[in-house]
């Protein structure tokens, strides 16, 4: 399961920047100017996982293949791109084609890089962002509604439910909030992802501070400079930071981060955050071949996980021979694994856990 995050906020706030940092690329031309972005920039990137690197001590296989995560840089939106402003409709349609948003919001001051209303303001810009996409999705919604009145109207139960929904998410866009604060039971969740809305995709908030504020800035007062809730998922980073960071050898970076009492990268805190965000995990398959981490949503049972590898492991799926990862690795592999009873054979039901080392059995 390939996770796709767009970056999405106003011109000149460093998504670029953090782009690059993020891909280890220079594919994002960063400028000093509204709309260097003009199409998408897409960066496939793996996802750091230190589990992975302990099990292929272990198991020495022939390839090592981490999770993959997939960023796209968005052009940046201005005041007015629901109505075309700008490069709006550019904007929105590309954000409707990722799993969940990245907003990154300017906290560094300093005149020497343009913004775009003037004055740095992060709860303003937010807002600038959020308001676009809730007007878009109302404008999609009040199109839908009439069509689903005449629907519902003949008795059509289906259409009944999905015209609650569609009614329950539309009061909270009027109301100013995002589709994703609405209370929807789970059923009604299932009916709200068929109307593919921007605001109903989990954001996470990149707080873009300048390399004295790490220090002093920290996610609590990130939260409050953007008016956020304190559930909100919000990171600091210094994309110019991370972007001379990935100019240096692992140990070296490490090093530099210390200097600013950065333990992580802001690409680790990231997918960390997106991850809780959208609810996914990590399982492994771990064998002479290769040894492998799988995305899935948490909640998944075992064929649904087996699924991911492939469609005909699920279909014909048998069990799942499964040891958590710490007793792997505290055991020393597979093998002492089993001798010592941390192997388990799990059934159809069984709700694959983080970490899980897994082996399907199936047949077709």
């Amino acid at each position: 399961m390939a996770l796709r995050i767009g970056i999405i906020g106003l011109p000149n706030v460093g998504k670029s920047t953090l782009f690059n940092a993020l891909t280890r690329t220079r594919g994002a031309q960063a400028a000093n100017y509204p709309f260097c972005t003009i199409e998408p920039n897409v960066g496939i990137v793996e996802v750091p996982d230190e589990r992975l690197k302990k099990l292929a001590d272990l198991v020495q296989p022939e390839k090592i293949i981490p999770a993959a995560i997939e960023f796209v840089d968005i052009a940046g939106l201005v005041r007015g791109a629901s109505k075309g402003e700008g490069l709006g409709n550019k904007f929105l349609a590309a954000i409707r084609e990722v799993d969940a948003l990245c907003e990154v919001v300017r906290l560094f001051p300093g005149n020497d890089v343009i913004h775009v209303e003037g004055s740095v303001d992060p709860a303003r810009d937010r807002e600038t962002v959020e308001v676009e996409l809730i007007l878009s999705d109302m404008d999609s919604l009040e199109k839908r509604q009439k069509k689903l009145q005449s629907e519902a109207r003949t008795g059509d139960k289906e259409k009944v439910k999905e015209l609650v929904v569609l009614e329950k998410i539309l009061t909270a866009l009027k109301a100013g909030q995002m589709a994703i604060t609405a209370p929807l039971p789970a059923d009604e969740e299932l009916i709200a992802k068929q109307f593919n809305l921007l605001t109903l995709k989990p954001v996470v908030y990149a707080a873009n501070v300048a390399e004295d504020q790490l220090h002093t800035v920290s996610i609590h007062e990130a939260r409050r400079q953007l008016k956020l809730p304190d559930t909100a998922q919000v990171i600091t980073v210094s994309a110019k930071i991370e972007e001379d960071v990935q100019e240096l050898p692992e140990e070296e970076a490490a090093a530099f981060l210390k200097q600013f009492s950065v333990n992580s990268s802001g690409l680790s805190q990231l997918i960390q955050a997106a991850y809780a965000a959208l609810g996914y995990q990590t399982y492994f398959t771990a064998g002479p071949q290769e040894v492998r981490a799988w995305t899935i949503r948490k909640g998944w049972t075992a064929p649904q996980a087996a699924g991911v590898i492939h469609t005909d492991f699920e279909k014909g799926f048998i069990r799942a021979e499964t040891i958590a990862y710490q007793d792997y690795v505290t055991l020393g592999g597979e093998l002492k694994a089993k001798e010592a009873g941390k192997m388990r054979a799990e059934g159809k039901e069984y709700v694959v856990r983080d970490g899980d080392v897994m082996h399907f059995r199936f047949n077709v």
